[in-house]
């Protein structure tokens, strides 16, 4: 008697408590990072700065790396960009030193991903390597914003090597050999300059035309033409003429360019998904789970488990799994141009970050969903066996891997949708030009942008337009 009551009132303050954590526990990490989100939609990036500094607790915690991405950014929008390249330099060192530990793996393995260390999503690195870019480009530290172009290639080398199957289909990024041409340029190597171009121009038309729908923006087809003539490669000169049908620009004596760089909206978020899986049978040390009525099934192997957790997953008939899903936030812009002199120079989309996202997750489920159906399912056996041995205990457990089952929605939230850009020519001097945006209903919104050009230099200027419908439905 004594022991059922225990196990009744234990069951009670578990199902009350249970129900309380449950509650907090549902709560995506959007929604628990609301305000500093709410800061940065608004544009009012002082708020957001004082919103990263209060919350001491998330330097230190297992996603502090999210912290010092956010913290980079929201430097870089202040226009602090050596503060913003600090908190970058931490992110990367987070990530270069990023190891699973095996004390997080086992908690994770009875509990859910995010018990581990947030490890960023492989494109979200990447992106920190363009932001110390623009913060160099921005310090007039051209070799130094080279560097980090380069370290994007040899990054997604070095994740893609890692992956024994299922490997990444985003493994060259196009915009970064495009930027570099534009350094190269910029500093006036023309030979390094079309040869970056050159590889942009070759991962635009396979890899991004492909994947993600972005062919080679047309100013990209000029910087190259413009480099060739510069460096005396007459032949390649005619090559791409007669491809593209294009005449090469030519730059007048006393004229500068502005480079402008327009980042639109703001990027998906991660909510949670999930689904039953039936078993379906288990056949030379494979078990397999799936479903019927999705025409799906995914063989999980059993060798890495003790023999008593084979014989207890066999015997699972459905197992629930909780999935990542990334959410798109519709941009309201859907284009610009700037306009100078009489003429309107497009602003071409260069990345696609949106679609670039949702291609690496998918990527990643691939890879992982072996090891996700093996925890879920090994937690759900404990279940069984718990609950085949005592009905008050089988209720705990129960509640238990409820309180503790959810899918990992940590995500870097502040990035931009895509990335734009466009070179614009204009005599030595203070120049005012117009950047003239178009929202998805027509209407077109104008303001100023000021430039100082210097003849034979490049100016860079970023602007991100942050303006985004709420999520859709997920």
């Amino acid at each position: 008697m004594r022991s059922r009551f225990s196990l009744s009132r234990a069951r009670q303050v578990a199902l009350s408590a249970g129900i309380t954590l449950l509650l907090s526990s549902c709560a995506t990490f959007y929604q628990k990072t609301a305000i500093l989100q709410e800061k940065i939609a608004a544009g009012d990036f002082q708020a957001a700065y004082k919103e990263l500094e209060k919350d001491k607790k998330w330097a230190e915690d297992n996603h502090r790396v999210l912290y010092f991405m956010n913290r980079g950014l929201v430097h870089f929008m202040l226009g602090e960009h050596e503060a913003s390249n600090e908190y970058f330099n931490k992110a990367d060192y987070y990530i270069e030193d990023y190891s699973k530990s095996f004390g997080t793996e086992a908690l994770a393995l009875v509990t859910n991903p995010m018990a581990r260390p947030y490890k960023p999503e492989d494109f979200e690195s990447i992106m920190i390597h363009f932001y110390k870019a623009f913060n160099f480009i921005a310090m007039n530290d051209y070799e130094s914003a080279l560097v980090e172009c380069r370290r994007i290639d040899i990054r997604l080398m070095q994740f893609n090597e890692k992956y024994k199957e299922n490997k990444s289909r985003y493994t060259r990024d196009a915009f970064a050999h495009n930027l570099m041409g534009m350094i190269y340029q910029a500093a006036g190597d023309y030979n390094n300059a079309f040869i970056a171009y050159r590889n942009a121009l070759e991962i635009y038309e396979s890899d991004y035309n492909e994947l993600f729908g972005v062919t080679p923006p047309l100013q990209l087809k000029l910087d190259l033409l413009y480099c060739a003539k510069k460096v005396g490669f007459n032949s390649e000169v005619r090559f791409y003429e007669e491809k593209y049908a294009l005449k090469t620009p030519e730059m007048k004596d006393g004229q500068g360019d502005l480079v402008y760089i327009w980042m639109n909206g703001l990027g998906p978020v991660k909510a949670e998904w999930s689904l039953n899986l039936t078993n379906m049978g288990y056949k030379d040390g494979l078990l397999l789970f799936g479903s019927e009525e999705l025409n799906f099934s995914y063989p999980i192997t059993l060798s890495s488990v003790s023999s008593s957790t084979q014989s207890q997953l066999k015997d699972l008939s459905v197992i629930r799994v909780a999935f990542p899903k990334y959410v798109e936030r519709p941009p309201v812009y859907v284009g610009a141009q700037l306009n100078y002199n009489g003429e309107s120079h497009k602003l071409e989309m260069a990345e696609n970050i949106n679609k670039i996202a949702f291609q690496s997750l998918r990527d990643r489920m691939l890879r992982e969903i072996g090891n996700n159906l093996l925890r879920i399912a090994t937690k759900q056996a404990m279940e069984y066996v718990a609950r085949k041995e005592n009905d008050n205990l089988g209720a705990i457990v129960s509640i238990v891997n409820a309180m503790t089952e959810k899918a990992d929605t940590r995500n870097w939230q502040s990035l931009p949708y895509s990335l734009y850009y466009t070179r614009v020519s204009m005599p030595e001097g203070e120049q005012v030009l117009t950047l003239e945006q178009q929202d998805s209903f027509g209407k077109l919104t104008s303001e100023e942008v000021k430039v100082n050009i210097k003849a034979g230099k490049s100016a860079f200027q970023i602007y991100h337009q942050l303006a985004s419908y709420p999520m859709l439905q997920p």
